[in-house]
């Protein structure tokens, strides 16, 4: 039996989060759409697959969701009396991530289909089983660009403004905004980022 590693657990290892692209290698639609249908096959709470996917591969459209974050983004942290300068650089980025990138994928939840509860705890835990099935069909969607060649980041800034990125793409009243994938071919080969050990993270009981 070899002693190669499985694909699966290949990718897993070799995957980095990638935030420069190639401009002109840009997946197809057909290949976003198979990752797409990878990221489906996720478990899901109750299989009501929570998730709903915005694809933005029109500039003027990933310059809204920039911009859109931006201003939340500058508010949040001059309100917090951070400093101008390091405020704006962060704000200038963050646009240029979302706008260089080929392809953005906006990770959504709805609670439509979701179990509804009358008491606030149980209610909160739905929701967060609905949160936790679109991270894992966003996991699935990384490993498979991984896979297919394309590299991938996972952006948090979404939460932020969820409000803001909302009405920025005219999306419906029932997605909740939860984070942004990027996809492109990398600019350059990531470096690997030490992980804990095992022994570090598990109790055995």
């Amino acid at each position: 039996m070899s002693d190669a590693p499985a694909p699966v657990a290949r990718w897993v290892r070799e995957r980095r989060s990638v935030r420069r692209f190639l401009p002109n290698d840009i997946p197809s639609t057909a290949e976003v759409a198979s990752l797409l249908e990878a990221a489906t096959w996720a478990p899901s709470g109750h299989n009501r697959q929570p998730w709903r996917f915005a694809v933005l591969l029109d500039t003027e459209n990933k310059a809204k969701l920039a911009e859109a974050m931006g201003l939340r983004l500058r508010a949040d942290r001059l309100a917090d009396g951070a400093n101008a300068v390091e405020v704006e650089a962060d704000a200038n980025r963050s646009y240029a991530r979302l706008t260089q990138s080929p392809v953005v994928v906006l990770m959504c939840l709805t609670l439509e289909e979701m179990d509804r509860y009358p008491d606030e705890r149980r209610a909160a835990a739905e929701k967060l089983m609905a949160v936790q099935s679109v991270a894992m069909a966003g996991q699935n969607l990384m490993l498979a660009a991984h896979a297919a060649g394309w590299g991938s980041c996972w952006m948090c800034a979404p939460l932020f403004a969820p409000e803001e990125v909302r009405l920025a793409l005219g999306l419906p009243d029932a997605w909740e905004p939860q984070g942004a994938i990027l996809l492109g071919k990398p600019v350059v080969q990531q470096s690997v980022r030490p992980r804990r050990p095992v022994e570090e993270v598990v109790r055995w009981g």
